[in-house]
């Protein structure tokens, strides 16, 4: 959750906030169940945040509230908090590992100080001993100190290679973690909270470089139409087939996204208005050449189509600005009939 609504979890309110989400969520017939709760509490203490929004979007359109939705949100808007919960138990795991690896590495400098010592006194020895008896008491303590500095230093190389497995299988476990929590459980696309990083990583690029960049946002037509039809599900299924032709189409070093609901997003480093819009139009395209099928019952769902918006970054354009012309340039498209691209210049243009 974000600050605020924990502070407020923290504090005199957070009865009321508790009752007020029970409520909300018995008034909009949602099931109360742990993670509903979570995403509710969240909502009802954020209501401008972006969690806040797409579930009032949500409730608006009358969409209904499945564990399905519940866990594509929570993957798209709560997943700070389960990164964090991961981070802290592998740290925990870590501090263990590395707290061992100390100690196994004072015992053997121990080890080492007293091996020196001994090498020490028999140098001392050597030279002042008068007959092979004392030599051999010499000798025998040497080859004592050796065994001994030996086996400590075959646990201390034991101790470091499991360790180093064991941070091995950390780092790898944590970067699955930031991966999964850059990606938007649905469609394997990158999610809102990656797109924002990504786009103003871009920008930021861009202006280091006086390089092209374009971003595109696309809408999937009459989306809500295929949900009040065919139910949730089959919804999900036309957002991970728009979701699968993206992925084929923007590869490194496009990015593609899934912005929020039935909305996506492709940011184009690099490449010309014209390479863009052709990218797209094959996107439009594409998609809209299949009629899909229900999966549950083989009803015939017809042609999925896409509205599309793009614009080509200015010259020291902040990403929030090309992201507006982006989706003017896709509202544009739905206003002239849908199932089509618009660049946001060609609006430019216009209105001149």
């Amino acid at each position: 959750m974000t600050e605020p609504v924990e502070a407020t979890l923290r504090g005199p309110e957070a009865y009321s906030l508790a009752r007020r989400a029970v409520e909300a969520m018995e008034a909009a017939s949602v099931w109360p169940t742990p993670l509903n709760f979570e995403l509710w509490l969240q909502y009802l203490g954020d209501p401008e945040g972006a969690l806040g929004r797409e579930i009032e979007r949500m409730l608006s359109a009358g969409e209904p509230f499945t564990e399905e939705v519940a866990e594509v949100l929570a993957a798209e808007y709560l997943p700070r908090g389960r990164l964090t919960e991961e981070i802290r138990d592998a740290g925990r795991v870590l501090d263990r590992e590395l707290s061992s690896v100390t100690e196994a590495i004072s015992r053997a400098h121990k080890a080492q100080s007293d091996y020196g010592r001994t090498l020490e006194g028999a140098a001392g020895s050597l030279d002042s001993a008068p007959g092979a008896p004392q030599l051999r008491a010499i000798v025998s303590d040497l080859s004592g100190a050796t065994r001994k500095i030996k086996l400590d230093n075959e646990a201390l190389e034991r101790k470091l290679e499991l360790s180093t497995r064991e941070i091995a299988r950390l780092s790898e476990h944590l970067e699955q973690v930031r991966r999964d929590s850059m990606t938007d459980a649905l469609t394997n696309l990158a999610n809102r909270k990656a797109f924002d990083e990504q786009l103003e990583g871009a920008c930021e690029t861009a202006l280091l470089e006086g390089a092209r960049l374009s971003l595109a946002v696309l809408d999937i037509d009459h989306f809500k139409r295929f949900n009040d039809t065919w139910g949730h599900q089959t919804g999900d299924q036309v957002l991970r087939y728009v979701g699968s032709v993206l992925a084929k189409a923007a590869k490194s070093p496009r990015i593609a996204a899934r912005y929020g609901g039935e909305e996506f997003a492709i940011i184009f480093p690099g490449e010309s208005l014209p390479e863009v819009e052709a990218a797209l139009e094959a996107v439009r395209k594409e998609i809209g050449s299949r009629s899909l099928r229900r999966r549950s019952t083989n009803d015939d769902l017809g042609a999925v189509t896409v509205s599309i918006g793009f614009a080509h970054r200015r010259a020291s354009e902040t990403a929030t600005s090309l992201l507006g012309r982006a989706d003017a340039a896709l509202y544009a498209s739905k206003r002239s009939g849908r199932n089509r691209v618009t660049c946001a210049d060609w609006l430019d243009d216009a209105a001149a």
